[in-house]
């Protein structure tokens, strides 16, 4: 018995020296990653960059001081508090964040707000407001071209340019080809409206306003 007391002692004793050992050896490596000059203290994270940047959204002259990882669409609902761009996938993908830069719509999530210098930017409340509403916004009331609205003001803005582009005589990916003149017809509307989503799909009654803006009728 006594014997048998011994080995179970000195097993204990290997586990429980095999343990501090590797404790002992994890430290410093442990300490050096925490601060990597040996101070103990981990390190500051560094201040964010910012840039002045001008611009004009919605006719009205801004300079602001902006982080240089702001996007368009994060400059305009947080500094300049202009929520109707809705902020959706953040992805580029939904459309619900659209606005128009120098006559021509983006997805204000993927543009940064320092890329925009001397810009001109309208979003959906440029385009009209209450008791002064931009035809599209009234063919979109007349035509229920929305159900929860959450996607609206980017549908809406994509509409104005779309038609803009076809006044234009931008082509788009149906035609391909850059000499062929533009068409309106529904397939070719649905074309250049493809990157806006509306999950409540409401696409039949929003092709409805669009036609009617544009003077086509249901018939285009």
């Amino acid at each position: 018995m006594d014997h048998m007391k011994d080995i179970n002692q000195t097993r204990r004793g290997l586990v429980i020296g095999g343990a501090l050992s590797a404790t002992a050896g994890a430290l410093p490596a442990m300490a050096q990653v925490e601060s990597p000059q040996g101070g103990g203290a981990p390190s500051a994270t560094p201040a964010p960059v910012k840039a002045r940047v001008a611009l004009k959204v919605n006719g009205k002259q801004h300079t602001l001081e902006v982080d240089t990882r702001t996007t368009v669409l994060d400059l305009l609902r947080e500094q300049l508090h202009l929520t109707g761009t809705k902020k959706g996938c953040d992805q580029g993908q939904c459309g619900a964040c659209t606005v128009i830069v120098n006559g021509r719509r983006i997805n204000s999530c993927l543009s940064l707000a320092v890329m925009h210098e001397g810009d001109e930017i309208t979003t959906i409340e440029g385009l009209g407001q209450p008791g002064k509403l931009h035809p599209m916004q009234a063919a979109f009331v007349k035509h229920d071209g929305y159900q929860c609205g959450y996607c609206t003001p980017g549908q809406i803005c994509s509409s104005v340019a779309v038609l803009d582009e076809i006044q234009r005589g931008i082509p788009s990916h149906v035609t391909g080809d850059l000499n062929a003149k533009p068409m309106l017809s529904l397939d070719e509307l649905r074309e250049r409206m493809s990157g806006n989503i509306c999950r409540c799909g409401a696409y039949s009654n929003i092709m409805e306003a669009i036609t009617e803006v544009a003077g086509q009728g249901r018939k285009a």
